[in-house]
């Protein structure tokens, strides 16, 4: 009904927004010189599109420091300077930037900086290796990129494997002391494939404090391992949180105690997958079937097709039930959202066919679950 739809959208809504809040903003300052690639590599590890044409919001006033917020994400970026002519305003701008940074919340600080070279260029200049020691002396991690570097049977490009070795030779504050070699985008006309975007990701995540890493996890594209085991984390704490809730068996009338768990639950996996609101929301109602119970009863629908659930102590819903539901409703969402992301469940959202994907997954997870009439 209407009533149980808007009433379930409202809560998840609700949820989303919570979620949002406690996951943060994962901010990456990128440097180089003008047409290095810089935008192809961020749209190439974090989605098409996500380095915009736009400018965003100034970091400080009257700052050449540019801040684009794109979901979990935040690129801060140069306009109107360029690396190697205005490095000390710069420097200049990105030392106060900081300064008033450390003064607020963790999501709105700079985490980490790349520093990309084009790998053809066959030089490295002095200037460049100083504005990377000044991003070290302001408390920044560095790692340095060479983009736009051909790979032939394994091999890199011997000009790149050269400048990669120079720039290892000086010694710079950079992570792990060497540049990594990438190659963002398939090019159509030589058949060159990508390569080198995971290292680079991987070595982002050892740099990044601990408190963006679910931030940086929700907004990349390309480690979806990452992104499943952070999911399977967060299916794991709301169990335990549900198994809490009914630590002293709750009346089975008042199971709606669980659902804010689940939504939040729900609302999280959907951010680690970069589903927004409204098709997260279109996606749950289609799982769940809110769409045709009133509200709350959505839930204990399924909570019924549990064996056990309901018949022990009157009634009761104890921890281990509470837990095990939502450790497969956990799990059922994560694969609709999987299926979503992978293009598996494209064009016009087939309400059946994501119910039938949401319930296939929820019996495999409860062992004997009874079917719906």
């Amino acid at each position: 009904m209407a009533g149980g739809t808007d009433w379930f959208r409202d809560s998840f809504r609700q949820e989303f927004d919570k979620q949002t809040a406690a996951m943060g903003r994962f901010n990456l300052a990128i440097f180089g010189k003008t047409g290095v690639g810089k935008s192809t590599l961020i749209n190439a590890i974090f989605g098409e599109e996500v380095a915009r044409t736009g400018i965003g919001e100034p970091v400080t006033r009257g700052s050449h420091l540019y801040l684009d917020k794109v979901g979990h994400l935040g690129i801060i970026d140069t306009q109107g300077l360029e690396v190697g002519r205005d490095n000390k305003e710069i420097i200049s701008e990105l030392n106060q930037a900081m300064k008033e940074m450390r003064r607020l919340p963790l999501h709105e600080q700079i985490h980490v900086a790349w520093y990309c070279v084009r790998g053809m260029d066959r030089r490295f200049e002095d200037t460049e290796g100083e504005f990377i020691k000044r991003l070290d002396e302001l408390g920044l991690p560095v790692i340095l990129v060479l983009t736009q570097v051909p790979m032939r049977d394994g091999r890199y490009h011997p000009d790149a494997v050269e400048l990669a070795e120079r720039i290892a030779a000086r010694r710079l504050p950079i992570h792990s002391g060497r540049p990594y070699m990438t190659y963002a985008r398939h090019d159509e006309f030589t058949g060159q494939p990508p390569h080198g975007l995971m290292e680079v990701l991987d070595a982002t995540f050892r740099v990044a404090p601990e408190g963006v890493q679910v931030a940086l996890t929700a907004a990349q594209q390309i480690d979806h391992v990452r992104k499943a085991k952070e999911a399977q984390k967060h299916i794991a704490v709301a169990a335990t949180s549900a198994a809490a809730a009914a630590a002293s068996p709750i009346p089975f009338s008042d199971a709606a105690m669980l659902v804010p768990i689940q939504l939040g639950m729900m609302a999280k996996i959907a951010q680690i997958y970069k589903i927004k609101f409204e098709r997260a929301a279109l996606l749950a109602i289609a799982s769940t079937t809110a769409a045709t119970q009133v509200g709350r009863a959505t839930f204990t629908g399924l909570l019924k097709m549990i064996p056990g659930a309901g018949t022990v102590a009157g009634g009761a819903i104890g921890a281990g039930v509470a837990s095990g539901y939502t450790f497969a409703m956990g799990h059922a969402w994560l694969a609709v959202c999987q299926k979503i992301i992978g293009g598996r469940l494209d064009g016009v959202l087939d309400n059946k066919a994501i119910h039938d994907l949401f319930m296939d997954e929820f019996k495999k997870k409860i062992p004997g679950v009874r079917t719906r009439t």
